[in-house]
């Protein structure tokens, strides 16, 4: 049976984990406000891109600024905003469908109907994060399962 010390470090690093997670994901969305804000700023100024961006990156990042639904065509209008180069796919909605497709599957975008087959997309937590919280879920709840057993037994 572990300890109640045992028991406090549990909830501590849970705690933490917690913490650390939503700190991450402000971190990760102020760095998705500055690259887009980077890649504006140098189309702007006349000067290519310092860092080139995959598909993927580039949908994250413009998801995850956009605050709302986003179809595929207003994320290839918002990648071209920001300076995204398309010109180097043959089927740019092709593409991006693909994409957010596969971005959704992993858990990363959340997939709203618009229409009768339309679909937008809206940036969600994490996969990482979604896990961890229901790990701590698992946990807590065993935890509480072990106390409730221990106290019977006495």
């Amino acid at each position: 049976m572990p300890s109640e010390d045992a028991r406090r470090a549990l909830a501590a690093a849970i705690d933490e984990s917690r913490r650390l997670t939503d700190e991450r994901q402000r971190i990760d969305g102020r760095l998705s406000e500055l690259a887009e804000n980077i890649g504006t700023l140098s189309r702007f100024c006349g000067l290519a891109p310092t860092v080139p961006w995959g598909l993927a990156d580039a949908c994250r990042t413009v998801l995850r600024n956009a605050g709302q639904p986003m179809s595929p065509a207003d994320v290839r209008a918002r990648l071209a905003v920001v300076g995204f180069d398309l010109s180097r796919y043959s089927n740019v909605l092709a593409a991006l469908h693909t994409t957010l497709k596969r971005l959704a599957e992993a858990g990363e975008l959340r997939v709203v109907a618009t229409g009768p087959r339309k679909v937008a997309y809206v940036w969600q937590r994490a996969p990482g994060a979604a896990t961890r919280i229901l790990q701590e879920a698992r946990i807590n709840g065993a935890v509480a399962r072990s106390q409730k057993t221990r106290r019977v037994k006495r």
